[in-house]
């Protein structure tokens, strides 16, 4: 087991204050050779922090990455693209700060909401991303389902454990009710939020994982990857069985996903 060194809250945008933790081992050697990855925190974009990372971003130190975790500006009060620009603040911000890694090297994490904004760095910077139970197709899952009322009735209360929240398979009502949330119902920027729209040849690799039977629908992945194929960028999908959501398979997707990255940084 590797002695974990956390530098805590390093400011990362002056602007709007916006902090990150860096994890890393402090007896690693070669630290200009090695990789860095950057763990996106979920939460429907609405809640969740930094520090309920400090599980994954071990386990990356653990395979020998140095591991950026940032808080980012959640909704509604910051709509996007605030969490997706913010995002690619801490992707800047890395590539110039002062921490020792190959910067040819840098990968993106996350899950549920943070899968969704690891995807928005893939496709605004370009690199290898791993998403589970990532958020993708915001427009047309709302539009395909009318009668859906939005309700946060279910929601997980802020602050309890990302290990503590109940999987209970598909809940569409508080789906709904965040992805609405993110946008403020505007549907022209439903549209504009949702990332499967905006793959391009530039699009990094991507893998992506999934439960079989879950509150992130399996259709979004599939119609993910089909724009990566047709674009021509190489994806790798993984559907777990159950309804587990992102953290609930991490003994069944860690090994694929650090696999990935040992494919596409190398």
């Amino acid at each position: 087991m590797v002695k974990v060194k956390i530098d805590k809250d390093v400011e990362y945008s002056a602007q709007y204050g916006l902090k990150l933790d860096v994890y890393q081992d402090e007896e690693q050697t070669n630290l200009d050779g090695r990789r860095a990855i950057i763990d996106i925190h979920g939460g429907g974009w609405w809640l969740g922090y930094k520090e309920e990372e400090t599980d994954w971003a071990t386990k990356f130190v653990d395979a020998g990455y140095i591991v950026f975790v940032p808080n980012y500006r959640l909704a509604p009060d910051n709509l996007y693209p605030a969490a997706a620009e913010d995002v690619v603040s801490v992707y800047d911000w890395i590539k110039a700060s002062p921490y020792q890694f190959d910067r040819n090297k840098i990968g993106a994490v996350g899950m549920s909401s943070g899968g969704s904004l690891a995807i928005e760095l893939g496709i605004r910077r370009g690199i290898p991303i791993a998403s589970w139970s990532g958020i993708v197709d915001l427009d047309a899952w709302i539009e395909s389902h009318p009668d859906v009322i939005a309700s946060n009735k279910t929601a997980p209360v802020p602050g309890t454990p990302v290990g503590q929240i109940n999987q209970v398979g598909a809940n569409d009502p508080y789906y709904k009710w965040f992805v609405l949330n993110y946008v403020g119902s505007d549907m022209a920027l439903l549209k504009e939020a949702s990332p499967i729209h905006r793959i391009s040849k530039t699009t990094g690799p991507m893998f992506l994982a999934n439960s079989l039977d879950e509150i992130t629908p399996t259709d979004g992945v599939e119609r993910l990857q089909h724009a990566l194929t047709e674009n021509a960028i190489q994806s790798t999908v993984k559907f777990v069985s159950g309804h587990g959501h992102g953290e609930a398979y991490m003994d069944r997707a860690q090994e694929p996903t650090l696999a990935f990255f040992d494919e596409f940084l190398a």
